[in-house]
């Protein structure tokens, strides 16, 4: 790695090249955690079925904690490329020192809640003994990684909002390697490590998670970014910018965590829902399912986090006429790429799914699933790019009545096929159709209305 980092220019063209300049190295970045997060669950899944399912609650419980993070991250990221694109490096600093001081409150708090909190809420919403004593245990130990990840994604975010997205993979790829090195060993006792089962999991995660925020903030001094934006030279607490920060953020975080809340009731009414010799199968098919979105949407997300970036530069640079041409090219190349995904895994199902599990009847009763998660990922891959085209606009406010709106719908409809109808699972995993389809419509209407083009941060 050179030095000094060689882009001089933080403005933003609009071209196919410059989109996949942005988007190709964050898919890569994205793709390498979701593979170790295979790799986890293959592991888990070694275990049997309940610690399968047990895996998919605690994840998407520890995922409502973790998008606090990301909710923070979008909305400092759009603020950096928005200074970006008005030339003002100086003012990427100041913002950076802020976020850390936001990012390590949020982790604190949370932990206390957790802790306080966290086994009550799973000891009143699982049914299953087994399931909630280990789930309970795995929680306590997975959350104290917190702080480390929320560091890493504001340190992502500045890479992404200064368009030097090419170096997250280091960050990514170290906090990989440990994790799938540490969750082999710990679940199974091996490489000289003790055999701790389902908690080897959670250990492994929080020292993958210490070296990911290691590793970018390494990145950061190395390529001399704290020199260049000021990074470190106002640590004093700003109350004024700290407040543009919050109020940028919050709206996105508190869509995240309904977000991903409305998901862990998915889980919920799945596990709920479940009876007789098999009853964790369902939920251990939903985790497998949550694998498949987490891996195979990683061009999603990359190409969402570049429409958020790119908007923000793009009005930075006075051309707010010129952003629905932006967000038209990144959602063409996010279904294109999507696409390609989606049809690789409906030519093999059967070869993915036995990574997870060998039992032909979980396998089977899996493709149909697989199947209509995949089609769904057609519509996410527009979807999230006009979503996260919003949050470039700073109309945050705006992104959350979308989310809102859009839970709304999706939880009638899940409640409705899981506890009035009892319908099959696979009816049920349609409400991705139904969530992307509110997500799309909302987010087009608002971009096309031009409401956002005199917003000033």
């Amino acid at each position: 790695m050179a030095n000094i980092a060689p882009n001089t220019d933080l403005r933003v063209e609009i071209s196919t090249k410059q989109i996949l300049k942005i988007a190709l190295p964050i898919s890569l970045a994205l793709l390498v955690p979701q593979l170790n997060f295979v790799a986890n669950t293959v592991f888990l899944g070694g275990l049997g079925e309940t610690e399968l399912g047990a895996a998919g609650i605690t994840g998407v419980f520890y995922l409502v904690f973790a998008l606090v993070g990301s909710g923070l991250n979008s909305g400092l990221q759009a603020l950096i490329a928005r200074r970006a694109g008005e030339n003002r490096p100086e003012e990427i600093g100041k913002m950076f020192a802020q976020a850390i001081w936001i990012a390590l409150g949020f982790a604190f708090a949370n932990i206390i809640i957790t802790y306080l909190l966290g086994s009550l809420f799973l000891s009143t919403v699982l049914h299953h003994e087994t399931i909630r004593q280990e789930a309970s245990l795995f929680i306590s130990i997975r959350i104290l990684g917190l702080p480390f990840l929320y560091l890493f994604q504001i340190g992502n975010a500045l890479l992404v909002g200064t368009n030097n997205s090419r170096y997250m993979k280091y960050g990514f790829i170290a906090e990989a390697v440990l994790n799938i090195f540490l969750d082999y060993g710990l679940i199974y006792g091996k490489f000289g490590l003790p055999q701790l089962g389902f908690n080897g999991a959670a250990i492994a995660s929080v020292f993958a998670e210490i070296a990911g925020a290691v590793i970018v903030f390494a990145i950061i001094v190395i390529k001399k970014l704290h020199l260049r934006f000021s990074l470190f030279r106002y640590l004093a607490f700003d109350k004024q910018l700290s407040g543009l920060i919050f109020r940028q953020s919050s709206p996105l975080i508190l869509q995240f965590v309904l977000s991903v809340g409305a998901w862990l009731l998915f889980y919920i009414l799945i596990e709920n829902s479940g009876t007789g010799e098999h009853a964790e199968r369902p939920l251990a098919i939903s985790n497998t399912m949550r694998t498949v979105f987490a891996v195979f949407g990683v061009f999603v997300w990359a190409f969402a986090n570049t429409s958020n970036a790119m908007v923000s530069n793009i009005i930075g640079q006075k051309r707010q006429d010129e952003v629905l041409i932006l967000v038209k090219k990144i959602a063409k190349l996010s279904l294109l790429f999507t696409a390609f995904l989606s049809i690789l895994i409906n030519i093999a199902p059967h070869l993915f799914l036995s990574i997870f599990s060998k039992d032909t009847y979980f396998i089977q009763e899996s493709i149909p699933v697989l199947r209509i998660v995949s089609v769904s990922l057609l519509l996410m891959s527009i979807s999230a790019v006009c979503l996260n085209a919003v949050t470039g606009t700073a109309n945050t406010k705006i992104n959350l009545a979308i989310e809102i709106v859009a839970i709304i719908v999706y939880g009638i409809y899940v409640y409705l096929v899981l506890r009035v109808w009892h319908l099959p699972l696979v009816v049920a995993w349609a409400s991705e159709f139904v969530y992307w389809s509110v997500i799309f419509c909302l987010s087009s209407l608002y971009l096309r209305s031009g409401r956002w083009k005199n917003k000033v941060i």
